[in-house]
């Protein structure tokens, strides 16, 4: 079965300035999502189709309760760049075996619920994505089974994924386990791990 795509992680330093710089180079205003209390970040979100979104992350610095380092890498970027992707899961079990096999940290199962904007309640559950590296390949699983919604409910379409892309310095130290996980991709070698992310939105195509 092929692997659907839940969300990219587009890691910023600054929410609100990306948020305009996005809406200038696209036309869409990316949609204010909500606060992650347990991890220290805010997010905002791009509706990409077929239940997919972008995040983009920022430290939430009205939060001092939770210390560095947060998740996805966050604590690690000094500019916008994609860390972290994560796939749809019904069987969170069993793919967290998997990512254990390729790092002894990861394949931790944590739920959580944050309150959006509009005021609804998204309920998740979660293979919980590492603090480092800046930027991880593997990725993380999401499962939306016991939410009465998704990010993307009620939310405009007008940006569409068209092509998710990652490059490595050792790739078949990754392709194995995107093998073992049912991703149809080949990573390419590169300098660093690189996850780009192809847009199509009302001006055209950008790419992140």
């Amino acid at each position: 079965m092929k692997r659907i795509t839940d969300h990219i992680v587009y890691a910023v330093p600054d929410l609100e300035a990306t948020m305009d710089w996005f809406e200038k180079e696209t036309g869409v205003r990316p949609v204010f999502g909500g606060y992650h209390k347990t991890q220290g970040t805010k997010n905002a979100i791009v509706n990409l189709g077929n239940e997919c979104y972008l995040e983009i992350l920022a430290i939430d610095e009205g939060n001092t309760a939770i210390g560095t380092p947060r998740w996805m890498g966050i604590d690690m970027i000094e500019s916008p760049q994609i860390t972290r992707w994560s796939l749809k899961s019904d069987n969170l079990r069993q793919d967290s075996k998997i990512l254990k096999k390729y790092h002894a940290e990861m394949g931790n199962i944590q739920g959580g619920q944050r309150q959006t904007s509009t005021g609804n309640t998204l309920t998740w559950e979660m293979i919980l994505p590492l603090a480092t590296p800046a930027v991880e390949l593997a990725p993380f699983m999401t499962d939306w089974q016991h939410s009465a919604t998704h990010p993307t409910h009620n939310m405009i379409q007008k940006c569409q994924l068209i092509a998710l892309s990652c490059t490595h310095p050792n790739p078949s130290a990754i392709q194995d386990i995107f093998k073992e996980l049912g991703i149809d991709m080949t990573i390419a070698k590169g300098e660093k791990a690189v996850i780009n992310a192809k847009i199509k939105h009302p001006n055209g195509v950008i790419d992140i």
